[in-house]
């Protein structure tokens, strides 16, 4: 199989698509008979050559920002698009761990018994060719092509135009080490053209591509769950809450919520909208505290009252996910309120309480249907990384399959396997 996709493949994004899904077919076929020994080798082989090729992945990422600013992109997805020594080292590193985790190929979900002695198993087993659609964020092109492998699957990689330099150099030095590790080159292809055409092929690629995985804007992961025809796990927004009751720890409150809104402000776990409990004695350190950071706060008469800077907030705010330096503020009376404002704009992605009243906090924790709720931290550890997981390929807010960060058990389905004695249905 070629190292390079690219150099055999028809230029029609149809066919395109078709030629990669065949290859892929074949190499997750290749895969899926791979120990975990040889996978985990494969992933290490791939983070070495990520150091080894820093300069060039740095200089090509440099190329794409450069690239990005002359297109007037905001700070947010330059943010997302940036790549630095550290943020290099931390994907390199992330494939390190992927490699470090219990392989769920293979693993026993259940087993049974029956009265007539069948013995029913149900087995863990890759779901095959993952499609992963991405705008931005480069890191994502290490993230899923690690975790795809490491579970068993085929990846096919689309990432966005204003990426394409990072993303050709990160998929360079990800195949060369999968290669060197006894994984076939195909298990892990990089669409080489940026026509959007291309992403509709994917969609449309039933019986080539098993699932798509999209990670970008609202206007992206629409259209992908609009036209599918092939299953997706996705989610739409983070529109992010964190809410400060009447018994949070004024201190606690302040150094989470900062945090949350303006660690990373371009995450999808960054808190968009903040809830205060009427009965929280004094906000206006806490408010201050944001916008002496750089963030623009909107908020109904009540906030503003508190402080004056707070600019005035729109019907719209409470259901926009800013990816900038911006947060809607509301006050509400007490736990439920909160709870109801949350179910009415809530994305269901993450969403976070800061309070000491443990009753409180079990009240919030079971009352809102989101895939992630927090307890006295920040909605900015809403990332596999972060639990443990060693990387995600996505968070997903839908209810079948995987919820929440999806990593490699997200990756896979199961089989169910029957043994017998020579037992026939009467």
């Amino acid at each position: 199989m070629s190292a390079d996709p690219a150099t055999a493949l028809p230029e029609d994004p149809v066919a395109l698509v078709r030629a990669m899904g065949t290859r892929a077919r074949t190499a997750a076929r290749t895969l899926a008979a791979l120990s975990t020994a040889t996978r985990a080798a494969a992933l290490r082989a791939a983070a070495a050559a990520i150091r080894a090729d820093a300069p060039a992945i740095l200089a090509a990422n440099a190329r794409d920002v450069a690239a990005g600013e002359a297109r007037g992109l905001s700070a947010a997805l330059l943010d997302r698009l940036r790549l630095d020594v550290a943020r290099l080292e931390g994907a390199a590193a992330g494939v390190e761990a992927i490699a470090g985790l219990p392989d769920p190929v293979g693993a026993l979900v259940s087993e049974d018994r029956r009265p007539n002695g069948l013995v029913l198993r149900r087995v863990r087993v890759p779901i095959g060719v993952i499609g992963i659609i991405y705008e931005s964020r480069p890191n994502v092109t290490a993230d899923a092509g690690a975790l795809c492998v490491m579970a068993g699957n085929a990846a096919i990689l689309r990432g966005g135009s204003e990426a394409i330099e990072s993303n050709r150099a990160l998929h360079a030095a990800l195949q060369r080490g999968f290669v060197a590790g006894g994984v076939p080159a195909d298990a892990i292809q990089l669409v080489p053209t940026t026509d959007r055409a291309a992403v509709g092929a994917m969609l449309a690629a039933e019986g080539l591509i098993d699932m798509v995985v999209p990670r970008g804007g609202k206007s992206l992961v629409a259209r992908v769950q609009a036209e599918a025809r092939v299953p997706v796990l996705a989610h739409l927004d983070g529109i992010n809450h964190s809410y400060v009751d009447g018994a949070a720890d004024p201190a606690m409150a302040q150094a989470l919520v900062v945090n949350a809104k303006l660690r990373r402000t371009g995450i999808c776990g960054a808190t968009e909208t903040l809830l205060i409990d009427r009965a929280f004695a004094d906000p206006a350190p806490l408010l201050a505290a944001l916008i002496d950071g750089g963030c623009e706060l909107r908020g109904d008469a009540d906030v503003q009252a508190i402080d004056p800077r707070v600019r005035p907030v729109e019907a719209s705010d409470w259901d926009t996910e800013y990816l900038d330096a911006i947060l809607s503020v509301k006050r509400v009376d007490g736990v439920e309120d909160a709870i109801a404002h949350i179910a009415r704009h809530s994305s269901g992605h993450t969403d976070a309480i800061v309070t000491e009243d443990a009753a409180t906090a079990e009240r919030f924790l079971n009352g809102v249907d989101s895939a992630i709720v927090m307890w006295n931290a920040s909605t900015q550890f809403a990332d596999g990384g972060e639990f443990g997981l060693g990387g995600e390929i996505g968070i997903s807010t839908g209810r079948l399959h995987a919820r929440g960060p999806v990593a490699l058990e997200g990756l896979t389905t199961y089989k169910w396997t029957v043994t017998g004695t020579g037992q026939i249905r009467p």
